[in-house]
């Protein structure tokens, strides 16, 4: 059994200290990840006796011991913090055998065990039938999921991308980066893995140029990205401009009199049912009336759904804008195709008639959009 923060929860934001293979170091309880390693905020290097800002992950391979510090008379917080390890070692030992690496190490486990999704959603583009599942992974640590998901992502053609924080640009702070494929939907939770998360592959996989990535809006998450991490992104598929322009290509000519936002576009060129429409605008609610809820850990697992559908239906918004920019082309392709069943069969003997007719189907296309 994982280690969870629902069996540690009487021992959070109590101050503990822990013994590492180079160190001690003393903080108070913040998180523990399902791969056993812990977080700790307003630590202080007892060694040293200089204290570290911010919130420190202590991986699970260099822990030796964990001591709660707030009830140092009775002893009796130590004892259940011990009675819990030792526990969730022993549930660890049943499920994989004696084999151990550390205090509150984890198994060695396969590519697809990895990137096993952390929840399930479902959802019916259609509102009636066709229901699937939707499968998202939390990525909030380096151990076991990172590595796989980077993998998993340098394989894709084309993923989409989204962020979450607090006024994202140069200035603001990125807590959710969000990248979605046909298979997985993975949540980077950036809040706790650091720009060490760009460094250790996110960085190459958005500035692939072989990889579309699809967005919506890429102009402030582009410049948080850029400024504060170093990330020039590549090959942009941007579903708010793409909109804008499947309007244009529509009414003749006519620009809209301002961009839609990702819901209103998924509502007009998706119909998504209106449930889930509901879970992403309730986050959106949530977050206006306290954007600081992008910093709170564990995260609501209300608004994890919310972020996952987001990314999914980014790919999809994707599929059916680029089926209307591409109408004009499949019509002129479709009279390309049939100009020669219906006449004689004397222009077969020369390409330069075939030549005229596609600079003339060409031009047909050029003057119908700028009429």
């Amino acid at each position: 059994m994982a280690l969870s923060s629902e069996r540690f929860g009487p021992f959070l934001e109590k101050t503990v200290k822990i013994t590492l293979k180079c160190g001690v170091f003393q903080g108070v309880l913040y998180h523990v990840n399902p791969d056993r390693s812990i977080l700790l905020r307003a630590v202080k290097n007892l060694e040293t006796g200089r204290s570290i800002p911010g919130v420190k992950l202590f991986f699970d391979r260099e822990i030796v011991n964990v001591e709660l510090l707030d009830e140092p008379d009775s002893g009796k917080g130590t004892a259940m913090l011990s009675e819990c390890t030792s526990a969730d070692e022993g549930n660890k030992q049943a499920d994989t055998g004696p084999e151990d690496c550390g205090p509150w190490s984890s198994p060695c486990v396969s590519l697809e065990s990895q990137l096993r999704p952390s929840d399930t959603l479902k959802y019916s583009l259609s509102g009636e039938k066709g229901e699937e599942d939707v499968e998202y992974t939390v990525v909030d640590c380096f151990q076991q999921k990172f590595d796989p998901a980077v993998l998993h992502l340098k394989e894709q053609r084309v993923v989409s991308i989204a962020g979450e924080g607090v006024n994202l640009c140069r200035h603001g702070k990125l807590s959710w980066l969000e990248i979605a494929t046909e298979r997985h939907i993975f949540l980077f939770d950036i809040f706790l893995l650091g720009p060490q998360a760009f460094k250790n592959g996110l960085q190459m996989v958005l500035q692939d140029k072989n990889i579309v990535k699809v967005m919506h809006d890429c102009r402030w998450i582009s410049d948080c990205l850029f400024h504060q991490y170093g990330v020039l992104l590549f090959n942009v598929f941007d579903t708010q401009v793409a909109d804008a322009l499947q309007f244009s290509m529509a009414t003749g000519g006519f620009l809209p009199h301002r961009v839609c936002t990702l819901q209103e576009c998924l509502m007009q060129h998706l119909k998504i049912p209106s449930k889930w429409d509901a879970i992403m605008r309730h986050g959106q609610q949530r977050a206006s009336e306290n954007p600081d809820i992008w910093f709170l850990r564990p995260f609501p697992a209300s608004l994890l759904k919310a972020l996952a559908l987001k990314a999914m239906y980014l790919l999809l918004l994707r599929s059916s804008l680029m089926d209307k920019l591409m109408s004009d082309l499949t019509a002129v392709i479709t009279d390309y195709l049939n100009a020669y069943q219906a006449g004689s069969g004397d222009h077969l003997e020369s390409t330069k008639v075939g030549m005229s007719l596609l600079v003339l189907l060409v031009s047909d296309l050029i003057e119908g959009s700028d009429g």
